[in-house]
């Protein structure tokens, strides 16, 4: 793809945002590289890294290169934000809800128990008060984000055995990607693990894990869950709609021209864009598969969601007890979240359940 289609994919106006031309003025080359959380072969997420440096380097001519590294190779999967916060390295791509560990605040910034949609999360990130309150948090850790794309509501994970009742959660090991969602799983009885993607398939095999929940159809069916748990549920009401974001050292990124800075935005729009469209275009093709393979598709029941709400909102309940901070954003996603919920009701809701209903 040349400079001057990519110019046109990214917007102008992203790319004019600092008043800067997109020509390529002479300026010192840029060098950075970013660490992903995920491995090469799951194209749709790290693929959003990919395109990010290829974004970047079209734009600015080759002034400005971002190389790529997955998981493991300039550090492990879930330790780019110490890179990050100590300066050796100058990007990122990852969930943040990776980090809660560190601060459950980092849950925000990806996805939360009974949270935003894909768009929801957009709108509150962008035109809400999402990016400034995150960022404000994430500037002690030395770095400033921006979205790498959102997986749009995941599946309920894959189980080695039926879950029919709440009591079937009861001492069930399940690999969980991280945040809230684990202490409102640990509630119903759930012993949470938190490892990368790439072991997850072996520890079902041997039977050390009991379930685990990734993202998606076309995902998941890449890593081969399928032929190790059968039973596949759904919603994932943990992540109405995961984000996953591209971090910054905040120095290296004050450091950049006001035009590579421009450049590096409109880049990652376009990366953000490309990895959602690209989870909607495959993901129904993939459940497809899944399916003629086997795969047994089911809903949780409703007695689970209830169950895994009032187990949510009680761990929202004693975080805010704790921290000034967590109240501060939760409160302000969830008003901004009855707003988007209001509006569903008059557009999408009605309109997609209609067609759900009709033969097209």
């Amino acid at each position: 793809m040349d400079r001057r289609s990519l110019i046109k994919r990214a917007g102008i106006a992203g790319v004019l945002a600092t008043g800067i031309a997109p020509a390529v003025h002479a300026q010192a080359a840029v060098r950075w590289r970013l660490a992903s959380s995920f491995p090469k072969s799951l194209d749709t997420i790290f693929g959003s890294a990919q395109t990010l440096s290829n974004t970047v380097k079209a734009l600015s001519g080759g002034k400005f290169e971002i190389s790529v590294h997955a998981a493991g190779e300039l550090m492990p999967a879930f330790g780019n934000v110490d890179g990050l916060q100590a300066g050796t390295l100058e990007m990122a791509q990852t969930a943040p809800y990776y980090f809660t560990g560190k601060d459950p605040i980092f849950a925000f910034g990806c996805a939360v128990p009974f949270g935003l949609t894909a768009r929801q999360m957009d709108a509150w990130m962008e035109h809400g008060n999402g990016r400034k309150l995150l960022d404000a948090f994430y500037a002690k850790y030395n770095m400033k984000s921006f979205s790498a794309g959102n997986t749009g509501t995941q599946m309920g994970g894959w189980y080695r055995k039926e879950i029919k009742t709440v009591n079937d959660l009861k001492g069930l090991k399940m690999r969980m990607g991280g945040g809230l969602f684990g202490e409102a799983m640990a509630k119903l009885g759930v012993v949470a693990q938190n490892m990368p993607a790439g072991e997850v398939y072996q520890a079902l095999e041997k039977g050390t894990l009991d379930a685990t929940e990734f993202v998606g159809p076309f995902d998941d069916e890449k890593l081969g869950f399928n032929k190790v748990a059968p039973f596949y549920y759904y919603p994932g009401w943990w992540e109405g709609g995961a984000e996953l974001e591209f971090f910054a050292n905040t120095k290296a990124f004050e450091a950049l021209s006001a035009e590579n800075k421009a450049i590096l935005a409109a880049a990652t729009n376009v990366a953000a864009r490309d990895m959602t469209a690209k989870y909607d275009a495959l993901n129904p093709v993939a459940l497809k598969r899944l399916v003629a393979n086997k795969t047994q598709l089911k809903p949780f029941s409703k007695q689970i969601m209830d169950a895994g709400f009032k187990a949510s909102m009680e761990v929202f309940a004693e975080h805010e007890a704790k921290s000034p901070e967590f109240k501060k954003i939760h409160q302000d996603m969830r008003a901004f979240q009855r707003d988007q919920l209001l509006w569903a009701r008059f557009s999408e809701y009605r309109f997609d359940s209609y067609m759900t209903g009709v033969k097209i």
